[in-house]
C-alpha cells in the first residue's frame, strides 16, 4: 500500500495513525518533498477523474487568483497546478493494487486491509 500526503495534514495524521494501530504496512510519499510525477497525476486522472481529486474545499485553492481559477477549463489545466500546487491535492491518496482512493474513510480501510 501506498499512501501519499504532506505530514502537516490533520487527515495525513489520522490515517497513518489508523493504519499503524491496525497493523498495516504502508509506504509513505510525502507531496511537500518528493512532489508528484505528472505521469502518477495522469493516471489517477484516467482512473478517478481530477474532480475526484482537486481539493477546492482548501486553502489553498481559495487563496489562488480568481483567474487562475476560472482558468482550469480540462484536466491538463488541472494538473498542471496540480503538480506545482500539491497541497491542493486531496489527501491522503491510497493506492494499493488497482484500488484508488482519495481522503478518509475507516469502512473502507476496513474492507481493504481484509
Amino acid at each position: 500500500m501506498k499512501v501519499y500526503g504532506i505530514t502537516n495534514c490533520n487527515t495525513v495524521k489520522k490515517v497513518l495513525d489508523w493504519l499503524k494501530a491496525n497493523q498495516v504496512d504502508y509506504e509513505f510519499h510525502d507531496f511537500k518533498k518528493l512532489g508528484v510525477s505528472e505521469d502518477k497525476l495522469n493516471e489517477w486522472d484516467k482512473k478517478a477523474g481530477y474532480e475526484k481529486f482537486l481539493n477546492k474545499q482548501g486553502f489553498t485553492w481559495k487563496q489562488l487568483d480568481p483567474q487562475v481559477k476560472e482558468s482550469i477549463k480540462t484536466s491538463s489545466d488541472a494538473l498542471k497546478l496540480l503538480q506545482q500546487k500539491t497541497s491542493m491535492i486531496k489527501r491522503p491518496v491510497i493506492e494499493k493494487d488497482d484500488f484508488l482512493f482519495f481522503g478518509f474513510d475507516e469502512e473502507i480501510y476496513s474492507k481493504l486491509i481484509k
